[in-house]
């Protein structure tokens, strides 16, 4: 079983700064690509970072680039997403997945099903 749990989410205000987690539930997660994934109200589920499993790719989708950062911390057995600059625009519903690949692509193939997710809201 691959099973995921998201955390780390809550309310902020614009201009505010979250950091979510992604911890895996018995299986070792530096044998997997890791992405991250969002979904807004009445938006599609859409991925927008990935990490690869040694942790020296990372990519991000314009819409976050230079405001988040993918990490993650085998000793922890987790990946972080930092968040910083949060815009209203970032309000949704954060998921992590393990993945087949991590490139430059903003498309992702998921080998893992949907946890719960952690709620991000940033209110206006």
């Amino acid at each position: 079983q691959l099973h995921l749990v998201e955390s780390g989410g809550g309310l902020v205000h614009p201009g505010g700064s979250l950091k979510l987690s992604c911890a895996a539930s018995g299986f070792t997660l530096d044998y997997y690509n890791i992405g991250w994934f969002r979904q807004a109200p009445g938006n599609e589920r859409e991925g927008f970072s990935c990490i690869d499993k040694s942790g020296g790719t990372t990519h991000y989708a314009d819409s976050v680039k230079g405001r988040f950062t993918i990490s993650r911390d085998s000793a922890k057995n987790t990946v972080y997403l930092q968040m910083n600059s949060l815009k209203p625009d970032d309000t949704a519903v954060y998921y992590c997945a393990t993945l087949l690949y991590c490139s430059g692509s903003d498309h992702y193939t998921v080998i893992s099903s949907w946890g719960q997710g952690t709620q991000v809201t940033v209110s206006s």
